[in-house]
């Protein structure tokens, strides 16, 4: 058994499956999915697990080169803008309409239980050489 670091099954496997370039959405509940990506579903409740809670457990076990969030996050969640502003390397706002077309692009999604508006990000995986 696992000691330390994301004890999930399905998304520890699915994170080491992940390359350079490929794409992680972490979402929150009520982000559209479209048929493609793999998803590992997280959300119990609704707020549980936080889009924080997974981001940085994301970010503990990823190399990321950068990101794109929705350029609406930060007038209706600043909470998750100042976030993302401070974690995310090379991040970059698109309309949450485009976000959402970018997605379909995205190797893994994981969602979240988060409950506020425009917790989402699309992750670009770097390399760790």
């Amino acid at each position: 058994m696992k000691r330390s670091g994301i004890l999930n099954r399905q998304l520890a496997g699915a994170l080491a499956e992940l390359g350079h370039g490929d794409g992680v959405l972490v979402c929150d509940a009520g982000m559209p999915i479209p048929d493609g990506p793999r998803v590992v579903d997280l959300s119990f409740r609704a707020g549980v697990p936080s889009f924080a809670e997974v981001l940085d457990g994301l970010l503990d076990e990823l190399v990321i080169e950068g990101g794109v969030a929705a350029v609406e996050v930060g007038d209706a969640n600043p909470e998750a803008a100042g976030l993302l502003a401070e974690r995310v390397p090379e991040l970059r706002h698109v309309p949450h309409e485009e976000l959402k077309r970018l997605t379909s692009g995205a190797r893994l999604v994981v969602r979240t239980g988060e409950a506020r508006p425009y917790a989402n990000v699309l992750l670009r995986c770097g390399v760790f050489f």
